[in-house]
Formats: structure tokens, C-alpha cells, sequence
């Protein structure tokens, strides 16, 4: 009898590549992303009063103690834009970066009993993560913006241009920044739990290290090159500029942004996959 070849609807093949991203499988399981992107939305707000309401909230609690805290009693300056505004610009774009951060870097201890019961792509878990925190980047934007008219026509100290066409590449790069920085940590978090509990504190340390409650323009030059090594400085002083006519926008230092991100997605992939072989082992 000849021999019958037996056709599989899925072949799991061990990777042979630690920078392998498997994007067609991903694509394979985008049900499975759009299941953990409703997880994530239904999770964070169940069991809550005000649920997504929260969402406006949170950034107008901040923006409200910012101009309070920075703006009347330590007198930061903000390059003439109303403080309201120049704060809650920042705090916008800032939340979606850190939330991405801070969710995909607990990827493996949150997901752990899943991710040892049944197979798919680990990859779906912090994209998902990424792309529901697009929602609420969706959301806040939207209180922005409604700030943002109303300033643009009672005040003029506001002068856009077209450099706020870039905002979706400035998405972008927050987002791959985000989770390839969160995919080092979450590699990092199986072996050395204690670094779950420095990842807020360490993001929030970041942040007064990046022009968010302050213009880059007030920092001396000899100091500015300093705030400039961070990458998310040219993202927020590019949206700023665009935005609010006031910052600095820097062709160079946004490009500079984007390789880093780039590269830390690359590393990011890389300890991943590498983590992922052993990871079960390890918890």
C-alpha cells in the first residue's frame, strides 16, 4: 500500500531563529488579539463605579495636581502655552507609552498559567497589550483635543503647523519603544520577581527625565544633550511643536528615536523568544 501523506490544518515547528517574529502565524491568531484586547479592557474596569470613565479621570486628575504642583508653587515655566494645556499634552502621549511599558513587562507572570496549558504565539499577548492601550490613548486624545479647540480659539498663544501629521508615526514609535522595551523586562521579571516592583517607580523617574512638566527649551545647553539621549524627549517635543507651535522639532533626533526603538523591539524579540523556550522551566 502506498503510503498516505496526512495534511495538517496547524504544524508546530520548534524556532530556529531568536529574532523570529512568525507574523503569519500572529496573523493566523488575530482572534485571539482582538479576545485579549477586550480581556484587557473588560479587566482593568470591572467591578468599578465609574468604569471607563476613568479614562478622562485619571488624566484630568493629573493635569489638574501638575498645574497646581508645577505651574503655582514651582513656577515651571511653560513656554507661554496655559498650563492646563501644556500639561495635559504631555501626560497624553506620556500615558500611552508607560502603559504599554508597564503592561507588556508582566507578560509572563501574568499569563503564566495560560501560556503553560496551551500553545499559540506568545507575541499575541503584549501586541494585544499594545493595541488595547490604543484605545484608551484613543479616548484621552479625544479630551485633549477638546481642550485644544477651546484654547485655539479663545487664546493666541497657539500656533499649530504641519508637523502634527507626524502623530501617527509618532504612535509608532511610542508603541514599539513601549513593547520592546516591555518584552526586556517581562524576559527579565521570570528570573528576578523584585524588578516588577521597581518597573513604576523606574517609569515614573522617567518621566521627570523627559520634557513632559517641562519645555526642553528651559533646560541649559550644557545639560540639554543629557535630556536628549532619552528617545521619548524627541516624541514628546515633536507632538508638542506640532500641536502647540512651541518646543523643538528635530528631523535627526526623530529618526535617532525611531532606530532606538527599533532596536529595542529587536532585543526585545530576541530575549523573548529566548526566555520563552525555558520559561515554564524557571516559575
Amino acid at each position: 500500500m502506498s503510503e498516505q501523506i496526512e495534511k495538517w490544518d496547524l504544524e508546530i515547528h520548534p524556532k530556529n531563529s531568536l529574532l523570529k517574529l512568525n507574523l503569519s502565524e500572529m496573523w493566523h491568531h488575530r482572534d485571539l488579539v482582538l479576545m485579549f484586547v477586550k480581556r484587557d479592557f473588560s479587566t482593568v474596569y470591572k467591578q468599578t463605579i465609574l468604569g471607563p470613565l476613568w479614562f478622562f479621570i485619571q488624566p484630568i486628575l493629573t493635569t489638574l495636581m501638575f498645574s497646581v504642583v508645577f505651574g503655582s508653587i514651582a513656577k515651571l515655566p511653560t513656554d507661554g502655552i496655559p498650563q492646563v494645556l501644556f500639561y495635559l499634552s504631555g501626560i497624553t502621549i506620556w500615558n500611552y507609552f508607560s502603559d504599554c511599558l508597564i503592561s507588556t513587562s508582566d507578560t509572563f507572570i501574568k499569563n503564566s498559567n495560560i501560556f503553560g496549558k496551551v500553545y499559540f504565539p506568545r507575541l499575541v499577548v503584549p501586541i494585544s497589550v499594545v493595541i488595547s492601550n490604543l484605545m484608551k490613548l484613543g479616548v484621552q486624545m479625544s479630551l485633549f483635543l477638546v481642550v485644544y479647540f477651546y484654547y485655539l480659539i479663545t487664546s493666541d498663544k497657539i500656533h499649530p503647523n504641519s508637523i502634527l501629521f507626524l502623530f501617527p508615526l509618532l504612535i509608532v514609535v511610542m508603541g514599539i519603544m513601549g513593547l520592546g522595551s516591555g518584552l526586556i523586562i517581562s524576559a527579565l521579571t521570570t528570573k528576578y520577581r523584585d524588578l516588577r516592583f521597581l518597573i513604576t517607580f523606574g517609569v515614573q523617574l522617567l518621566m521627570y527625565a523627559t520634557p513632559v512638566i517641562y519645555p526642553l527649551s528651559s533646560i541649559t545647553s550644557q545639560k540639554r544633550w543629557i535630556m536628549e539621549l532619552n528617545p521619548m524627549t524627541a516624541v514628546i517635543e515633536t507632538f508638542k511643536y506640532g500641536f502647540l507651535g512651541k518646543g523643538t522639532f528635530s528631523v535627526m533626533s526623530l529618526v535617532i528615536s525611531a532606530v532606538v526603538s527599533i532596536l529595542l523591539l529587536l532585543i526585545g524579540v530576541f530575549i523573548f523568544n529566548k526566555v520563552e523556550k525555558k520559561f515554564m522551566d524557571i516559575v
